[in-house]
């Protein structure tokens, strides 16, 4: 059985540059009165750019909540208000210094359905043309190309640990296998 949770009240409880969070007092099935912490959010995109010779391109870099250096598909928060796909063609120039001629979406999906609103859409970028990065200040990024198989590895053993870059190398792999693109 559904039960839609209803908002009795609404509680900003932290208003930051990247996130806000907020505490909903809901009713629950039960009828009593529960809370919910809520991250809000203006979501990102994930970008599963592929080079002429079937590479992924990726970034490696420091993340403070890992509290190390971590491999991830080139991603990027979403403007308020910004279409997704602005923002991708924005991010996979600004993080690679490619442009592609053609951008498709692959899938979106929420970051953590249990207590965020973000949702992340996933692109696949192909026709790439290389060019300068354009780095936000607070950026500081390698890029590099791998081949597609062997991120597909690395995702299956364990050994990229973003899930927004396992969705994104694993969908790119199964998108371009279903187009007959063979060695991906």
């Amino acid at each position: 059985m559904i039960f839609e949770e209803k908002t009795l009240k609404s509680e900003m409880i932290y208003k930051g540059r990247i996130l806000n969070l907020r505490r909903d007092t809901v009713k629950v099935v039960s009828g009593e009165t529960s809370y919910r912490e809520i991250v809000e959010h203006d979501g990102g995109v994930t970008l599963a750019a592929i080079t002429a010779d079937n590479k992924m391109v990726m970034v490696r870099q420091y993340r403070k909540a890992a509290g190390k250096a971590v491999l991830e598909a080139p991603a990027g928060k979403r403007e308020k208000g910004e279409a997704p796909l602005v923002t991708a063609v924005r991010e996979l120039k600004e993080e690679t210094g490619y442009t592609a001629s053609d951008v498709v979406l692959l899938t979106k999906f929420y970051s953590s359905v249990g207590y965020s609103e973000e949702i992340i859409y996933i692109y696949l970028c192909t026709g790439l043309v290389p060019g300068e990065t354009d780095f936000d200040d607070n950026e500081a990024l390698d890029v590099m190309e791998y081949d597609l198989g062997e991120l597909c590895e690395m995702a299956l053993n364990g050994e990229i640990e973003d899930s927004k870059t396992i969705i994104a190398v694993l969908m790119a792999k199964a998108h371009l296998e279903k187009r007959g693109i063979q060695n991906v």
